[in-house]
């Protein structure tokens, strides 16, 4: 289990026969399952993962992530300005995940009853449209702080055993706190979907954060946004609740690198108390 780190892993790319000195890209963050890089570039610069194209922004910044299962290596390839190309090949480090035994769900959030199927059908339409978003704007470059404080109760990638029934892993990372408890944005972002109650996560705010990135805030009481808002880092977006699929009062943050579900928990380090 990861529990929140940040490092400047820092790659010094070769151009053509000759090294350059200086840094000409800088990735922040691990090539972990689940892990975000942000990455800095100069203007210009092409960037390929995978052999699929990276989005840079006119200015340089630039992000990509890992899913939970995601196997390595993965290989990165740089294009400057100047036309020279440099790969890399780096491998991702696998995790261990926590299976969380869970007692007590209301049996109609464990098994649904067939008269919700048509809501909860409704319900992901509506999430998987205010994921597709992908804004130029790289409102993730100036790094992210946790939205809540509060104890974490739940981990990203962790295996739920919901009254015996299993289901499938986690993808955030849960901050247990008193109702009413604020709720602001991590990062700089527009807000794509503000809704006060989906059947399995209760009021549910998505943010766009640029280029594929987006937090999303689950279980929540209030939700005090409305689709197109733009937020600074530390603008409230709400209040935590115990809405939708709960057995008490916390914030679920997750997040995702287009349909990648990635481990907001790897951005922002130790939580301040």
């Amino acid at each position: 289990m990861i529990r929140g780190f940040l490092f400047l892993f820092a790659a010094v790319f070769f151009l053509g026969q000759n090294a350059f000195s200086e840094e000409i890209v800088s990735l922040k963050g691990e090539f972990v399952q689940g892990g975000v890089i942000l990455g800095e570039a100069p203007a210009g610069t092409k960037i390929t993962l995978n052999g699929n194209n990276v989005r840079v922004s006119g200015d340089g910044y630039f992000v990509f992530g890992f899913g939970r299962d995601s196997e390595g290596p993965v290989l990165l390839k740089i294009k400057t300005p100047d036309g020279s190309v440099q790969t890399r090949e780096l491998p991702i480090k696998k995790r261990d995940y926590n299976i969380q035994k869970i007692e007590g769900v209301a049996k109609k959030y464990v098994s649904p009853p067939k008269e919700v199927s048509d809501r909860i059908s409704r319900d992901a339409v509506l999430v998987a449209d205010a994921r597709t978003s992908n804004f130029d704007k790289p409102m993730y470059a100036k790094g992210f702080v946790w939205p809540a404080h509060g104890r974490i109760s739940g981990v990203y990638g962790s295996q739920r055993v919901f009254n015996g029934v299993p289901k499938r892993p986690h993808f955030g990372v849960d901050v247990a706190a008193p109702i009413g408890t604020p709720i602001t944005a991590p990062a700089e972002g527009i807000v794509t979907l503000a809704h006060p109650d989906l059947y399995y996560s209760g009021g549910t705010v998505i943010i766009d954060h640029g280029h594929g990135l987006s937090s999303t805030f689950l279980h929540m009481k209030s939700v005090t946004v409305k689709v197109g808002d733009v937020l600074a880092q530390g603008d409230q977006l709400g209040t935590l609740g115990a809405t939708g699929r709960v057995t008490g009062p916390h914030l679920d943050w997750r997040m995702n690198w287009f349909k990648e579900r990635v481990d907001p928990q790897t951005l922002v380090g130790p939580m301040s108390q």
